[in-house]
């Protein structure tokens, strides 16, 4: 534990990739194998589930610490992590520990089926025989919270180091529904047979957002252009008649797509492909808030099946009779495609092609990136025509041009303090807009990015000033500024007190030109609803 730990303060103390490589390198080296599997696991987000819920462990430690929970809520919204106000509070370790990072785990895995009084004894024991550092990563394990800047690119690339194998070789021995409890290092890393399990997707090659002109791109000739669909990326894998269901989160979901089955004896076996969960009724697709009602159901009942249908419409294929196609020009690809739809035209089954598009010139592109919003995509997909399928985020053959975000005019409502360096200033914000037949605010959304960090301090200054209630770490504040709130979508929803959902809401800027009653209303945010 004490070698993962210094790792996890290495890495989280420097904002350098090589010097991160370089740490995560030589710790893959040194630790034992049981050791690594278990820091590769919590580094690609396969961490045990959370044995002891927050409530309990922060009474407890203001137990342990002997302070009043009041002076230890009040310290936690200060520090703004949980784990690190524990660490802080938490009395200085007496004597050390020996165990390992493997040996925590463990405990954890099996603490979760244990008695409150068994976890209490169990979490004072490890306090007191860790030190400040060691406490920290504890508590990140146990409360479930472990982020610490490293993606998983970085961490292939520093195994790669370590070990001598590729790092494509690599993201694809890590892809797939492994489990750190069980698999050895020699199994999950070292084995050349990985290939044999026939469940296992491809690493998703991701595309870099377009922030310069378009037209810096070259000769429109190279590229082919799709639409970019609002849904849930995934993989459909069809091996030896059956059929695996992959989202771009690496988590196994073939049974939240029972439909999926159908694909069994119409698409061959040995194709794998890669394209977008999409809500699909009538003929239209759905908004991503009719998905919603999808994921995270335990049970997909057949009401749930007739109301919110889905289907896949694919980008690419990645496997074809059983061949890994990957290294194959994307128009090559997609021609492969073309031929797999042609043989399956006959049967009605849910899956659905993204059209390529090859236009003349970059301004044909542009007014095709003008359409999205009405054809229900989020702007479009720029791909070379000649580029392989590579893993994860690489800039040159891959492209995203979203569309502009929607936009509106709301009025601050409430605030809570931040996190990390921003704990103690309220930086999180909900927003209201008018309800104009009863003359109210009613809220509709919460962003907390967007300002500068001389805004934040300007805004959090007039928060503390104009608090009217508190609840718990939340201000209600008088009504009085409006900020403009931009989003990538918008739809009804039954589960808002609004009675509309918005995708990814962050602020704009700070419009200090309006007075609230010139803020816009939740009509005006229906409106934009297409």
């Amino acid at each position: 534990m004490k070698d993962f730990a210094q790792l996890i303060k290495t890495l989280d103390s420097t904002n350098k990739t090589n010097a991160k490589v370089n740490a995560l390198a030589e710790y893959f080296q040194k630790a034992n194998d049981a050791d690594k599997v278990w820091t590769i696991a919590i580094l690609s987000h396969r961490r045990p589930p959370r044995p002891i819920n927050t409530t309990l462990l922060r009474t407890w430690a203001g137990e342990l610490s002997n302070i009043p929970l009041w002076l230890f809520e009040d310290s936690y919204h200060i520090v703004g992590d949980l784990a690190e106000t524990i660490a802080l509070v938490i009395p200085k370790a007496k004597i050390e520990t020996t165990k390992s990072l493997t040996d925590f785990v463990q405990d954890m895995i099996s603490l979760k089926k244990k008695e409150e009084g068994e976890k209490k004894a169990y979490l004072f024991e490890q306090w007191k025989s860790l030190d400040y550092y060691e406490c920290f990563v504890f508590n990140k394990l146990i409360t479930g919270g472990f982020r610490i800047g490293v993606s998983q690119k970085l961490m292939t690339k520093a195994l790669s180091k370590a070990t001598q194998i590729s790092e494509d070789e690599l993201a694809y021995k890590l892809m797939g529904d492994w489990d750190p409890s069980t698999i050895s290092f020699q199994d999950l890393v070292l084995k050349k047979d990985s290939s044999s399990q026939i469940s296992k997707p491809y690493p998703f090659y991701l595309a870099y957002p377009i922030e310069e002109s378009v037209q810096n791109l070259g000769e429109v000739s190279a590229w082919g252009v799709e639409h970019k669909w609002d849904g849930i990326r995934g993989q459909v894998i069809i091996r030896n008649d059956e059929v695996f269901v992959w989202s771009r989160g690496e988590e196994l979901v073939t049974d939240k797509y029972p439909e999926f089955q159908n694909f069994v004896g119409v698409i061959p076996n040995g194709t794998v492909i890669d394209g977008e969960l999409l809500p699909y009724k009538d003929g239209k697709i759905g908004s991503f808030n009719d998905l919603q009602t999808r994921i995270g159901r335990k049970n997909i009942s057949k009401k749930l099946l007739e109301q919110t249908p889905v289907v896949l419409r694919a980008y690419d294929v990645l496997e074809s009779e059983g061949k890994d196609i990957r290294e194959l020009p994307y128009v090559q690809r997609r021609k492969l495609l073309d031929k797999l739809f042609e043989s399956i035209s006959e049967n009605h089954i849910p899956l659905q092609k993204s059209e390529l598009l090859l236009l003349n010139s970059w301004e044909e592109i542009t007014q095709e990136r003008k359409q999205a919003r009405a054809k229900q995509s989020e702007g479009l997909m720029i791909k070379k025509l000649d580029s392989t399928y590579g893993v994860g985020r690489k800039k040159g053959d891959w492209w995203k041009w979203k569309t502009d975000p929607l936009t509106i005019d709301a009025v601050l409502t409430y605030a809570m303090r931040g996190h990390g360096r921003r704990s103690n200033l309220f930086t999180d914000y909900t927003f209201g807009l008018w309800d104009e037949e009863k003359k109210e605010l009613v809220t509709f959304a919460k962003a907390y990015s967007g300002l500068t960090d001389a805004e934040f301090k300007q805004v959090d200054a007039w928060i503390k000033k104009n608090t009217l209630e508190r609840f718990g770490p939340v201000r209600s504040v008088t009504p009085y500024h409006v900020f403009e709130i931009a989003f990538e979508g918008v739809a009804l929803s039954k589960r808002h007190k609004s009675g509309v959902a918005t995708r990814f809401p962050r602020i704009v800027r700070w419009r200090k030109d309006k007075k609230i009653e010139e803020a816009n209303s939740i009509d005006d945010l229906k409106r934009l609803i297409i």
